[in-house]
Parts: C-alpha cells; sequence; structure tokens
C-alpha cells in the first residue's frame, strides 16, 4: 500500500474508516524512515492488574490482528494466559506519530508459529530452546553452557519448535492514531469498534 503523506492531518474526516489500513499506510511511511518500524511496547497485566510492559517486534499483521512470538512460559505470556488482554505502542520519533492499539488476545496456530521459526536464524532457533525466559540465572556463563549443550545437541539441519514458544495474535478492539502538534496540541484519533463497524472519535490533546 502506497505510505501517507507526512502533511496529511490527522483528524475524523482525514483518516480511513478502516483503522487496519490507515495503520498499513502509517507503518509503510515508517518503514522508509526509521530504522525498526516494527518495535512495538506490549503491555500485560497479571491476575490481580499488576501490569508490566516491554518491548516486542511485531512479526505480521492484518484484518485478523497483529502477532508477535516468544516463550509461553515468559512472565507476558503467563499474563496473557490468566488476563488475555493486550495494550500495543508504536513510536516513530521522527515522524512525531504515535498508534496505539488494544484488544483480546489468543495464541497463533500451531502452523503459523511453526513457519515463523522456520524462519529465524540457527543462533536464535539454538537460543529458544536454551533459554527459560523470565526465570532466574547465575549468570552469563550459565546461558552460555546451556547454548552450547542445546548446540552440540541438536542439528543444525533439524532445530524443530521447541513446545513452550509461540506466536500471540492480538484482536483489536480499540486504535488511536496519534500525530504531534505545535505547542503540545496534538492530534488524537481513537477508533472503537462496534455495530455495524468502527467509530471515530477525535479526542483533545
Amino acid at each position: 500500500m502506497t505510505p501517507e503523506p507526512d502533511d496529511v492531518t490527522v483528524d475524523v474526516a482525514t483518516l480511513h474508516a478502516d483503522p487496519m489500513v490507515q495503520f498499513t499506510r502509517w507503518y509503510a511511511r515508517a518503514a522508509e524512515v526509521v530504522g525498526a518500524p516494527e518495535a512495538m511496547a506490549l503491555a500485560t497485566a497479571d491476575a490481580a492488574g499488576q501490569p508490566s510492559v516491554r518491548m516486542v517486534l511485531l512479526k505480521s499483521f492484518g484484518p485478523d490482528g497483529f502477532v508477535f512470538f516468544t516463550n509461553y512460559d515468559g512472565r507476558k505470556s503467563h499474563d496473557l494466559v490468566v488476563n488475555p488482554q493486550a495494550a500495543l505502542l508504536f513510536y516513530w520519533e521522527v515522524l512525531g506519530r504515535q498508534v496505539r492499539v488494544e484488544g483480546a488476545v489468543t495464541r497463533t496456530t500451531e502452523a503459523e508459529s511453526d513457519a515463523y521459526y522456520a524462519t529465524r536464524g540457527l543462533g536464535s532457533r539454538i537460543g529458544a530452546w536454551a533459554s527459560h525466559q523470565s526465570q532466574p540465572i547465575a549468570g552469563r556463563g550459565e546461558l552460555d553452557a546451556r547454548v552450547a549443550t542445546r548446540a552440540a545437541e541438536l542439528s543444525a539441519d533439524d532445530v524443530p519448535r521447541p513446545p513452550w514458544w509461540g506466536g500471540w495474535r492480538i484482536t483489536p478492539s480499540a486504535y488511536e492514531f496519534w500525530q504531534q502538534g505545535t505547542d503540545r496540541l496534538h492530534d488524537r484519533v481513537r477508533y472503537e469498534v462496534g455495530e455495524p463497524g468502527w467509530t471515530r472519535t477525535r479526542l483533545q490533546p
């Protein structure tokens, strides 16, 4: 899709009625000028409501949502099991743009996880076997030793996806598109899903 020019005013009348189309336009523009446009902050909360946020990488997006991959035994996945809601934030400073996404979260299919895992470099695939994400470890030396052990056990031609590793998909129920303005008078438009489709509302900065 053609990237949206930088000078398009962010307003209810100028943004596309479909927020995924609008996101795709902004993402395409960010990809032209940002080193890692796919970097996004992922916010989760545990069963008690304790929030947690970290940076992850967007691996695919489309009408069915936004997908990232991780260890299912890590903190973010534990949060998503007990509280399957998440929020994403993309911040492209050079463009003065942010996109916020909120929605329900589900696991990707085994086939989707296998397909993406197969595209990862050998070191990353071995690392997924060696690291018990979010668990304590004595030091870097122990981690390096675990990697070496796994590398010796696994054939370079056959490093299957660990059963504890895979993807999550956020299905959006709300978006916000934010454009930096002068004197902190930013432009903000929020989309919320409803019947029969998406509504758009301009928000004060």
